[in-house]
């Protein structure tokens, strides 16, 4: 292996550990699972991994004495994205209503494609998709925030079965802090000693539930337990 091709190799690894390292510090910053350290090794393993193809003659033909090969990169390719799909599953979790980890699983599957360029060499494009990701991951963030969008939560009360709220004052005091009712629901507890109203709540201002909050807590009377989580 001659140096030329031992410092091109050097500077796709290199590449790659700088593009994916910035996409990691902005997981990180925002306290996801999947951060810098992980970016990073996705990122260069990707890389590392279409070094082997594009420098195949170099470690199979013409080292070993033998017809320089080709073989098709794309299929390495194709590989390495199958094989990053059970990374990013791996941080998807659902919580009730809510699915937590997709943007961080978006980012693992997009820091893979960016270490690919990167092993190819192809780096214009590494530049300009590492500072749309990096973009994607704050910008927008802040964009969504700043966007009118619905605040969405599942919410359970729960009365002492002798002095249950009716439903419909229940859906007039809800309708009060400017949450809409969907899929209601009702049930026993505790062998009849409870009764249960299960519920998705809907408001465009998520200052609201603090409200809603504040009028089950001063709501003393048959209220024996409420819960608002937000999906």
């Amino acid at each position: 292996m001659t140096e030329s091709i031992q410092y091109r190799i050097i500077q796709h690894l290199l590449v790659a550990l700088i593009a994916g390292g910035l996409i990691g510090l902005e997981r990180s910053y925002q306290g996801r699972p999947a951060g810098f350290r992980t970016h990073v090794l996705v990122c260069v393993s990707a890389s590392m991994l279409m070094l082997v193809t594009l420098y195949q003659s170099v470690w199979y033909g013409m080292e070993a004495g033998h017809a320089p090969t080709s073989t098709d990169p794309t299929r390495m390719a194709q590989g390495i994205m199958t094989g990053i799909g059970f990374l990013g599953a791996g941080v998807i979790m659902k919580d009730g209503l809510s699915v937590r980890g997709l943007t961080t699983a978006a980012s693992i599957w997009m820091t893979a494609a960016i270490g690919i360029l990167a092993g190819i060499g192809f780096y214009f494009p590494v530049v300009v998709v590492t500072v749309l990701t990096v973009s994607a991951l704050s910008f927008f963030r802040w964009l969504e925030g700043v966007l009118p969008s619905y605040y969405y939560a599942q919410h359970v009360v729960r009365f002492q079965s002798g002095s249950v709220m009716e439903e419909e004052a229940l859906r007039e005091l809800i309708a009060a802090h400017g949450f809409s009712i969907a899929n209601l629901s009702y049930g026993m507890q505790d062998a009849g000693r409870t009764f249960e109203y299960r519920m998705v709540i809907r408001s465009r201002d998520r200052a609201n539930a603090s409200r809603l909050v504040d009028s089950w807590r001063s709501m003393r009377h048959g209220v024996i337990e409420f819960r608002i989580d937000p999906a």
